[in-house]
């Protein structure tokens, strides 16, 4: 037999957008379920970017003192590395923020820190080790959903189902949501290498012909990634591993005493990058959000934060809606229409850099040079300022609403 639960909302995905909503909802006092199919938060190769706008809602939420003691890295400048040149490309000391800087944080870090959060209120039910299969439906409305859990099926009915599980949305691909696909070049290969002492102390990213090595300083370790042409892992796996190493240390020498860290091709994690977005993010008794409704680039790093603004508008918009009954199919849309100008704008200029920047780095066999535009951000640091912006704050910030700052 089935266990039935009854809740206001249902989240589905226990990510960064699954985790903010949930945690936002119960402090608005919605009764809220948040489903995350692992027994935990750790993964490898996460983003772990919490950049300025999403540390300026924890300023506004009252929580950003006791964020900022967790772990965490501060970057205050992006630089890359084209050829033999280096130019810082974002400089976030000028922000309008609170914090002018990037934080690096492990996900789990974060995300057990929001849910912490969350369980101060008993509005806030976070099951882990529940993977949800399938949606319920009534006359065409979505009322619910069916979860596989350490103690059998459950089913969650609820006056609203999220989906927050990802870009391999089950949601979504249950509800036969409309995928438009925007395509990507590229595909990135993860992996860590120890960080020792005097290595450069910055984050950058090494670019020359048919080659893009990232590589993002975590003090412990180098997290690096490895942009190949789209659908060519195989073609690297079949040059060996020991050419792959020589091919990292040829970009960035100081390595050389460390890649045989990399000692089998399960040290190395492949990313397939898709950027993609729903048409129509909702129906009857539904709402995406996150990388359910639109799966980014990994240029930027944006996708959480992008993830996490969601939540926001969507609380802000339903939050007081739920407090009276259940939300209709126009609100549920008013949640798109406020999101859908800063996903647009967002995936417009990371498709631009993909298809006129990083696909013609991949597919040159010439020696590259500083393009005109890193030329003037060498030039006039000022410029600086612009990229920062994009990348640190986006095309339209959320901010908490005052009905929910308070704390349980």
């Amino acid at each position: 037999m089935t266990d039935t639960v009854h809740t206001r909302c249902c989240i589905a995905g226990g990510g960064p957008a699954g985790m903010m909503l949930g945690y936002l909802l119960a402090r608005a006092g919605v009764d809220v379920y948040v489903l995350e199919k692992h027994k935990n938060f750790l993964r490898d190769f996460r983003g772990d970017t919490i950049h300025p706008s999403t540390l300026e809602l924890m300023h506004e939420l009252g929580i950003l003192k006791e964020f900022l003691q967790l772990p965490h890295q501060e970057v205050r400048e992006l630089a890359g590395q084209v050829g033999g040149e280096t130019v810082t490309i974002a400089d976030f000391t000028h922000l309008p923020t609170h914090c002018q800087f990037l934080a690096f944080m492990p996900q789990d870090v974060f995300l057990n820190f929001i849910a912490g959060k969350g369980k101060a209120f008993p509005q806030f039910h976070l099951n882990m080790s529940a993977e949800v299969i399938d949606i319920v439906q009534d006359n065409g409305v979505v009322t619910g959903v069916r979860a596989k859990t350490s103690d059998g099926e459950r089913e969650i009915r609820a006056d609203l189902i999220v989906g927050a599980d990802g870009r391999r949305s089950v949601i979504r691909d249950r509800a036969e949501l409309q995928i438009t696909e925007l395509g990507a070049p590229m595909d990135v290969l993860w992996m860590r290498l120890s960080h020792h002492p005097g290595d450069p102390k910055q984050t950058f990213g090494h670019v020359e012909a048919g080659k893009i090595f990232v590589m993002l300083d975590r003090e412990e370790y180098w997290q690096c990634a490895y942009v190949i042409p789209k659908g060519s892992a195989d073609t690297v796996h079949e040059k060996g591993l020991a050419a792959f190493r020589q091919e990292i240390v040829r970009l960035s020498p100081f390595l050389g005493n460390r890649v045989e860290e990399l000692r089998d091709w399960k040290d190395i994690s492949l990313l397939t990058v898709s950027v993609d977005r729903l048409s129509q993010w909702s129906r009857p008794g539904l709402l995406c959000i996150g990388d359910a409704a639109h799966a980014m680039s990994p240029i930027g790093g944006v996708g959480i934060n992008l993830a996490i603004q969601d939540a926001v508008a969507a609380a802000n918009i339903l939050a007081p809606i739920f407090l009276e009954g259940r939300p209709s199919v126009a609100e549920l849309a008013d949640v798109q229409r406020r999101r859908d100008f800063p996903t647009r704008a967002t995936q417009r200029m990371q498709t631009f850099v993909q298809n006129r920047v990083l696909a013609r780095v991949l597919s040159s066999d010439e020696p590259i040079s500083l393009p005109w535009p890193l030329k003037l951000l060498r030039r006039w640091p000022i410029l600086r300022r612009i990229p920062a912006r994009i990348i640190g704050v986006g095309f339209r910030p959320e901010h908490i609403k005052t009905s929910m700052t308070r704390e349980a």
